[in-house]
């Protein structure tokens, strides 16, 4: 067993956990996973997390402080943001093909359909600002629809639609505020009032990013002998760290077997109803998580393979599968950083200035498989109340959702924040992201590897025409 490679190990934790978490569940243990081997999964992420912040501050320092050439951090920053800019575009591109070719929100029977298009309708009516649809079709005032809604909905549901829509207004609130800012609000965001609150809140890692940028800049232009104590200190602490993630990762295994078997106990109480969830949402699933293989599989190893002539397929996710199989354990690109940037650095032979660099940028700011996801969410809940998006509201998707990633970056729970704005953006009930509730978790793991693969592809790109690859030269 010891001489399993780690991913290898991780890999069987992960079956082992949902093994378990189904036997517990047909036995009636879900109270004895969810209070004595959850809790195990918890620390493994806070482990990872309290290294993450520390590890992001020293390695940048380090990074841009050994920097020969300042200018060189301009063109390593344009084209990392152009790079991660590019992968989410085509992401969400890939999300909007696929929920128009499958249509998964017309699997659903007509009747409720068209319950979900009056209570859709009685919204706009009752919310002000909110344009009417876009299709042309008014289900509560035209004749041609009146027998579709006598026979789908009578006068009880219809109070019920407006007692569940009533509830919205508070959601429209919140959210309008994030919407209703600056443009350039997530710029103001990354500079911090206090760099030792921004180091204590995960959800601040581009405050954490300017100022180590910014400390390892100002650290590179003064005199050598005045910054050698700095830059010693730096390197010695940020080796102090690297162990940990060392260490860590020792007894990943048994967490990852701890994360799993909660995540699915808390799920149901038995697996019956496990499988009951994903059946009313299956279609919308399997659309996504097609969208989401295609990008783990197909787009970034192709892009990978073909510019890095020497890697190949199978090598390229043996080199960085350990950071995957975390991602997908944990759902955090934050937790799973330290392993990222061992994966890259030690497997694929990226130098440390630009993985230190451009492994933390993208785990704030790069959502490719959130972004996708808000594609395919967002149609998906649109086909569901009969409404057909225009051209040019698919096009506002593509750049609300390409903007939000980067905007709603600092802010927890980015995702739905994301999904509120582009919900709005097209004109549609915010409250709807409770309809996709109940399988988020798990397909939240496969966005995750997404991002992170998506991270680990970029900076190997960047590496590689920085003539910083030496392993694939």
């Amino acid at each position: 067993m010891k001489k399993l490679p780690l991913h290898v190990k991780i890999i069987i934790g992960l079956v082992a956990g949902i093994i378990w978490a189904f036997i517990s569940s047909s036995l009636g243990w879900n109270e004895f996973t969810i209070n004595w081997i959850d809790p195990f999964g918890t620390i493994f992420i806070r482990l990872l997390k309290f290294i993450a912040v520390p590890l992001v501050l020293f390695s940048i320092i380090s990074g841009v402080s050994g920097l020969s050439d300042i200018s060189k951090l301009g063109r390593l920053g344009a084209k990392t943001l152009g790079l991660y800019l590019i992968t989410t575009v085509i992401a969400v591109g890939m999300g909007l093909l696929l929920v128009n070719i499958i249509k998964p929100g017309t699997f659903l029977e007509e009747n409720q359909r068209v319950k979900n298009r009056i209570s859709y309708e009685r919204w706009v009516q009752q919310t002000p600002g909110v344009p009417e649809p876009k299709d042309g079709r008014h289900f509560l005032t035209d004749p041609e629809f009146r027998s579709q809604v006598e026979e789908a909905t009578t006068g009880d549901e219809l109070a019920a639609i407006d007692k569940k829509n009533a509830n919205v207004a508070e959601k429209m609130e919140s959210a309008k505020k994030t919407q209703q800012s600056s443009p350039l609000q997530f710029l103001v965001e990354m500079v911090p009032e206090n760099i030792v609150l921004a180091i204590s809140d995960n959800g601040l890692m581009l405050q954490v990013i300017f100022f180590a940028i910014f400390f390892g800049i100002t650290l590179a232009l003064i005199p050598g002998d005045k910054a050698k104590p700095v830059i010693d200190f730096v390197n010695g602490t940020n080796e102090v760290f690297l162990k940990m993630v060392d260490i860590v990762m020792r007894a990943a295994p048994f967490f990852v077997f701890a994360l799993l078997a909660g995540v699915i106990a808390k799920m149901a109480d038995t697996p019956a109803e496990v499988f009951e969830i994903f059946k009313g949402l299956g279609s919308y699933s399997v659309t996504l998580l097609i969208g989401l293989f295609f990008m783990i599989f197909v787009f970034y190893p192709l892009i990978a393979t073909a510019f890095v002539k020497k890697l190949s397929y199978k090598e390229f996710f043996k080199n960085i599968s350990p950071a995957q199989f975390l991602a997908f354990s944990t759902s955090s690109s934050a937790a799973t950083l330290p392993v990222t940037m061992e994966c890259v650095e030690d497997n694929m032979g990226v130098s440390k200035s630009i993985s230190s660099f451009v492994l933390p940028v993208g785990a704030t700011v790069n959502m490719d498989g959130t972004s996708l996801y808000q594609a395919v969410a967002v149609v998906f809940m649109a086909q569901l109340h009969m409404i057909d998006l225009t051209v040019g509201q698919q096009l506002t998707i593509v750049l609300t959702a390409t903007l939000a990633s980067i905007g709603s970056a600092a802010v927890p729970s980015a995702g739905l924040v994301m999904m509120i704005i582009v919900l709005q953006s097209v004109g549609l009930n915010p409250a709807w992201i409770a309809i996709i509730f109940p399988v988020d978790r798990i397909l939240d793991m496969c966005r995750t590897v997404v991002n992170v693969t998506g991270d680990a592809t970029v900076s190997t790109l960047i590496a590689k025409s920085e003539g910083e690859l030496p392993k694939y030269s």
